[in-house]
């Protein structure tokens, strides 16, 4: 059955569905998206877009504890590659330097993705610099510490140390001598690996996301056809309820002659 014969069907039974349907129906119109209008079948959908933000303010890297800083920026700029230049400009000015930069441009648009290392010192002075290319509309920071991690490596360095001193004092046999070398190479890669991790902690990461020209607008026909499909439900169920209605009003008949 088409929704046309459903209709004029319904507009000649004069249908009065039961109370408990009733209430069902104005449930669910009550949770109707807001900002939804249906004008001759046709949908328009007003969603509330995040107010542009102002320059970013990032956190500042706590004193006297060694931290993974990384942070990432999403502008929306005039122009990429005017954008890409500037932000290089920014991050070598302040002892940094670009590990990766894509962009891609076209005639009215373009994008850019950029991984940039930024001494941990100036991280908040470039953040600042870097949302001043646009409108900022996307942010996060990200802390991690890793003080207590090189902590905990420092009391195992030593530890090993205490050991290899105990072994050195010992008589320096060919089994001692081979402790001492396996616990002293030991030592040696934790101290690599702390080095490394200190070396990596001086810089923080910044990503910074940039776009140009006016975004794609994509249609939902699934979303958007979803206010009529209900309407068409309701319509239906009411249709349903009113022939089991007269079917039943017909069967009491029948058995009550």
């Amino acid at each position: 059955m088409s929704q046309r014969d459903v209709l004029a069907e319904l507009r000649t039974a004069q249908v009065e569905a039961p109370a408990q349907l009733r209430a069902r129906v104005r449930l669910i119109a009550a949770q109707a998206p807001s900002g939804t209008h249906v004008t001759h079948g046709s949908v328009f959908r007003a969603e509330a877009q995040p107010a542009p933000k102002a320059a970013a303010s990032a956190p500042a890297p706590p004193n006297g504890r060694v931290v993974r800083y990384g942070a990432s920026l999403r502008l929306r700029v005039a122009g990429v590659s005017d954008a890409v230049k500037r932000a290089l400009h920014v991050t070598s000015a302040l002892g940094g330097y670009p590990v990766s930069v894509h962009v891609a441009t076209a005639p009215h648009a373009g994008t850019a993705q950029l991984v940039l290392r930024v001494p941990r010192a100036h991280v908040q002075e470039a953040i600042s610099r870097l949302s001043a290319l646009g409108t900022i509309v996307g942010e996060q920071v990200d802390l991690q510490d890793l003080q207590a991690a090189l902590n905990a490596t420092d009391r195992t360095i030593a530890r090993l140390q205490r050991q290899i001193a105990l072994l050195r004092a010992q008589p320096q046999t060919p089994a001692v001598e081979r402790q001492i070398a396996a616990l002293t190479a030991r030592v040696a890669a934790l101290q690599r690996a702390e080095a490394a991790t200190r070396r990596a902690a001086h810089y923080a990461t910044v990503r910074l996301a940039l776009v140009s020209g006016t975004p794609a607008k994509h249609t939902h026909y699934v979303r958007d056809a979803l206010p009529w499909l209900g309407g068409f439900a309701v319509a239906v169920l009411l249709l349903l309820a009113w022939r089991l209605a007269r079917r039943l009003r017909e069967d009491a008949l029948l058995r009550n002659p």
